[in-house]
């Protein structure tokens, strides 16, 4: 079976992919705030500006000048996508502007993609969400069913899906443990500071249908270039692992929370 696939704007990202991300996939990009999840998903929708697909951006974190604003920094044309019609930008932040989100609900989210892609009309469409974290920051028991009905609804409509999850600073353990149950592929982003400095990392932890590179790799964040691989980063577990007794504590929350899931 040929498996077709999307680049994700990030060459040396794509080599341990097998050259990126099947189509009509939904990918879980998950990490703390500051690893650069919002930069790699500029990177998608970038590069499949350039060829030739159309691009959602769901924005819940920050205003669309600020997007567009922070892509520019990187040397992408987002600008003139939202110009030609080949992107629409949702602003969940500030709720304001023809295509916001007043209301954080996983219908709404759906409703307003779906309507996005009509009026850009035919063509092949990547969305980014970021973040679903935001759909159930006040009901984490229900990440789960809310994650599964995005990705069921939206798969129907052949879109290729990256949806960023946020990480507590505190534990590094996601919020709701939902979105990583259902995606087909997982993208961790994971930082420490070593020797008094901010490190960035980032590994495939799942890719359905693609042998994939089981290799932790340190990145750059670069002006004018964006998100960049420095190359394998060979360290101690115990540099970025938590302690066995905060593992433990946060394995017992989990089977509390997934308990309570209907």
């Amino acid at each position: 079976m040929v498996v077709r696939r999307l680049s994700t704007g990030i060459r040396e990202f794509d080599g341990i992919i097998e050259g990126g991300i099947p189509q009509g996939f939904f990918v879980a990009v998950t990490g703390e705030p500051g690893t650069g999840k919002t930069i790699f998903c500029l990177h998608f929708i970038e590069e499949g500006l350039k060829r030739g697909d159309l691009g959602i951006y769901v924005t819940t974190e920050e205003s669309m000048g600020s997007i567009v604003n922070q892509a520019s920094q990187f040397g992408m044309k987002f600008k003139d996508g939202l110009e030609r019609g080949r992107l629409i930008i949702v602003d969940a932040f500030m709720g304001s502007g023809e295509w916001s989100l007043r209301d954080l609900t996983v219908n709404n989210l759906v409703d307003t993609i779906i309507e996005a892609k009509r009026k850009m009309g035919y063509g092949n469409a990547r969305v980014v969400i970021d973040s679903l974290s935001a759909f159930w920051l006040d009901k984490p028991a229900m990440a789960r069913r809310y994650s599964y009905y995005v990705k069921r609804v939206l798969s129907k409509w052949g879109f290729t899906v990256v949806a960023t999850s946020q990480y507590a600073i505190t534990t590094a353990d996601a919020f709701g443990w939902g979105v990583e149950h259902i995606a087909d592929g997982i993208i961790r982003f994971r930082r420490i500071v070593r020797g008094g400095k901010l490190r960035r990392y980032i590994i495939v932890e799942k890719m359905r249908q693609t042998s994939h590179s089981l290799i932790m790799y340190e990145i750059g964040i670069v002006d004018g270039r964006g998100l960049v691989i420095l190359g394998p980063a060979w360290q101690r577990r115990e540099d970025y692992a938590l302690p066995k007794e905060v593992r433990d504590r946060i394995m017992n929350s989990r089977s509390r929370v997934e308990g309570e899931i209907p």
